[in-house]
């Protein structure tokens, strides 16, 4: 099975795990799509720390650390090393686009991992979606629903 590949930046694991109204349901969907296996969530390195402390929003406390340390170590979840390479794409994207320079590493991970979908709930970053990447650009948009599964298959045999 191939899963399909979705970028979350901190805000996505942030709204799940803090049972954010509007975000919970929705990102709860997602990662049972991707415990089920159709999804992959990739993501940063820093997400890890981030999480735990977005700007603007309420610290996540040590006694939810267990959950937290538990979920980033499902098979998943694919987090990815912020490197050099890496880096230095999210310093043009600092200096070129003027997307913060958190903000500019989930954008250079996701692309250098080659993927078209980043998920996130900040608007700066939804407003750029399809302007950033070289050939194929970045789609940018809020987590979306799985499609819903169908209750019987049926082959063109029956």
């Amino acid at each position: 099975m191939n899963r399909k590949q979705i970028y979350w930046d901190s805000d996505c694991f942030l709204g799940y795990l803090k049972s954010e109204p509007d975000k919970e349901d929705l990102c709860g969907r997602i990662l049972e799509e991707a415990d089920a296996g159709r999804v992959l969530l990739v993501t940063s390195a820093l997400t890890i720390a981030e999480v735990l402390n977005l700007k603007g929003k309420q610290r996540i406390p040590k006694e939810s650390r267990e959950g937290v340390i538990n979920l980033f170590r499902n098979d998943y979840i694919a987090v990815r090393n912020v490197t050099r390479r890496v880096a230095e794409f999210a310093r043009e994207y600092v200096w070129n686009d003027g997307i913060k320079p958190k903000d500019a590493i989930h954008v250079a991970t996701a692309l250098d991992a080659r993927l078209t979908l980043l998920n996130t709930f900040d608007e700066g970053l939804l407003k750029k979606s399809g302007r950033l990447g070289d050939s194929e650009k970045l789609i940018i948009s809020r987590p979306k629903p799985p499609p819903a599964q169908a209750l019987f298959e049926f082959s063109e045999n029956t």
